[in-house]
């Protein structure tokens, strides 16, 4: 049997990560494939952000992981952070996926998600098993898990720039139809 095929898209904050994401996400449900998992989504208030949210694929359930009005001593910018919502609604989406979706998706392995503990250890597991997985990665973060990701060999890491990501998601997929089809 072949290698399930795992993609980490990795850029600069505002490359395109999350859209190439979704716009995979798309050509696989359009291939009639399951996809579940968690995906990070701009909070917008008056015309401004104000924070993050995590919205879970499989159930549709969005919980408010980094605010404005949060207080945390964990901080992404001038957002506070709340690591109950990233392991209530993220990590139960991610588990979730690993039981029901034909690939698992985990949008982003970032600064803040690196905090929890549950997270990382549920990532490690997703990326034991033999299902595909997309994740999007923080470019320069030097954390453990990250480091450990761009090392192990059955993930292929690919750089999402302007100029490529609209190109991107066909890549993915011809990779990965080698894989799933």
């Amino acid at each position: 049997m072949a290698e399930v095929i795992k993609i980490g898209l990795t850029g600069l904050p505002g490359s395109g990560k999350t859209s190439t994401l979704l716009k995979l996400i798309d050509m696989l449900e359009d291939e009639h494939k399951t996809v579940g998992g968690m995906i990070t989504e701009p909070i917008v208030e008056g015309g401004k952000r104000t924070g993050l949210q995590i919205y879970n694929r499989l159930s549709g359930e969005r919980g408010r992981l980094a605010h404005l009005s949060i207080e945390s001593r964990y901080m992404y910018g001038k957002y506070g952070v709340d690591l109950n919502v990233l392991e209530s609604v993220g990590v139960r989406a991610l588990e979730e996926a690993a039981e029901k979706a034909d690939v698992i998706v985990i949008d982003e392995v970032g600064k803040l998600e690196v905090e929890s503990e549950k997270f990382v250890d549920t990532v490690k597991d997703i990326l034991d098993m033999d299902k595909p997985v997309i994740l999007t990665l923080h470019k320069k973060s030097r954390n453990p898990l990250l480091q450990d990701i761009r090392k192990r060999d059955d993930v292929r890491i690919l750089e999402v720039t302007p100029i490529n990501r609209n190109l991107l998601p066909y890549k993915v997929m011809k990779l990965m139809k080698g894989q799933l089809w």
